[in-house]
Parts: C-alpha cells; structure tokens; sequence
C-alpha cells in the first residue's frame, strides 16, 4: 500500500516542479503523470532485479524516452518534461547526508556517503545520456534514408 502511496506523492512532486518552471496547461499533468511514472518504473525495477542501482537506471531511462516522445508529439523542449519528471527520483536523503558530514568536517562519513550517492546518480546519468544518444542516432538514420530516398528517385 505505502508503494502506491509514493507514485501517487510522487504526481504531485512532478506537478509541484513543474509549476516552479512555469509549466502551464496540460503539460503540467503530462509532468505530473512522468513523476508517477518514473517512481513506479524504480520500484518495479528494483523489485524485479533486486539492486537499487539498476531501478535508478531503469526508470531514468523509461522516463527520458518518454520525454523525448512528449516533446516531439507536444512541440516542446525536452527538459520541460524531463526535470520535473525526475525530481522524485533525485536522492535527495543521501545528497543531504553527504553536505552535513562535509559542513561538519567529518570527511570519512563524507567519503563513505559519496561513494553510495555516487553510483545512483551515476546510473541516472547513463540512462539519460544513453537514451539521449538512441534518439539522436535515430534521427540521423531517419534524415539519412530520407536523403538516400530522394536521391535514388
């Protein structure tokens, strides 16, 4: 029940983020559905593999694909959707631990507490880059076919 109750939060975070953007109309539900979207997306991915990291990943790279495709159907940049849709995501508990050990000078907690931040936001990374560069390489092929075709006629 409480995992229903994160996706359902999870819609107004987006929705929250998005307002704070000045996203305005329908596409502040689109946003707010993503939020639902990419936390729903981690926990299934978590859950099935088993390691957090992978869930990161995976729900960052769903919700990347999703914005691209938002943003070519709705004619908008692709960081509109793509910020407030990841914001629920973001470990914020652990980026906050991590400034508190390094405001107070305890640079082995620090240290400690970087290197389990590090690999989640690391994953969010990837997924966003790779899928990123998937949809430029297919943009290329498409504008590339596009070329041949009109020459070879």
């Amino acid at each position: 029940m409480s995992e229903w109750i994160a996706v359902i939060m999870s819609f107004f975070c987006s929705l929250g983020f998005a307002v704070m953007f000045h996203v305005r109309g329908y596409k502040l539900i689109l946003c707010g559905l993503g939020g639902s979207l990419v936390w729903g997306m981690y926990l299934l991915a978590a859950h099935w593999s088993g390691a957090e990291i992978f869930g990161f990943f995976a729900a960052t790279f769903t919700v990347s694909l999703v914005s691209e495709i938002l943003a070519r159907v709705v004619k908008a940049p692709v960081i509109l959707f793509l910020v407030p849709m990841l914001v629920p995501l973001i470990p914020g508990g652990d980026l906050y631990q991590a400034t508190t050990y390094l405001v107070q000078n305890q640079m082995s907690a620090f240290g400690m507490e970087m290197a389990l931040l590090a690999p989640k936001v690391g994953a969010m990374a990837f997924g966003i880059i790779l899928m990123a560069s998937l949809v430029q390489i297919y943009l290329f092929g498409k504008r590339a076919v596009n070329v041949w075709q009109k020459r070879k006629a």
